[in-house]
């Protein structure tokens, strides 16, 4: 066991596992935030179709409202996952350069 540590704590490979688990948050981060902005499109929509039903307003068609909420979510989880992303690699990077001076 105490070997299997040491190993994980020799550059290269902490250096990989790192790169590894930023690029896995940013997956998850991605995956969160898409669901969140559908789920929130979701309820809206639901929403004007109750009052839409009542008679207080035209038919609320769903494609209306769910076919910009994916453009959004696309591009929303695209910019949150991207910055984790690059701020996660960038650190990595910087890591890598200050052990290797010092």
């Amino acid at each position: 066991m105490r070997r299997r540590l040491v190993a994980l704590r020799q550059p290269a490979r902490a250096r990989r596992i790192a790169r590894a688990l930023w690029i896995a948050w940013a997956i998850v981060v991605w995956n969160v935030v898409f669901d969140r902005v559908i789920v929130v499109a979701g309820r809206e929509y639901v929403y004007a179709a109750t009052v839409a039903a009542k008679g207080a307003g035209p038919y609320a068609r769903m494609d209306d409202w769910m076919r910009p909420a994916v453009t959004r979510a696309r591009w929303s989880a695209t910019a949150a996952g991207a910055t984790i992303l690059f701020v996660g690699l960038v650190a990595v990077q910087l890591s890598v350069r200050r052990s290797r001076s010092g």
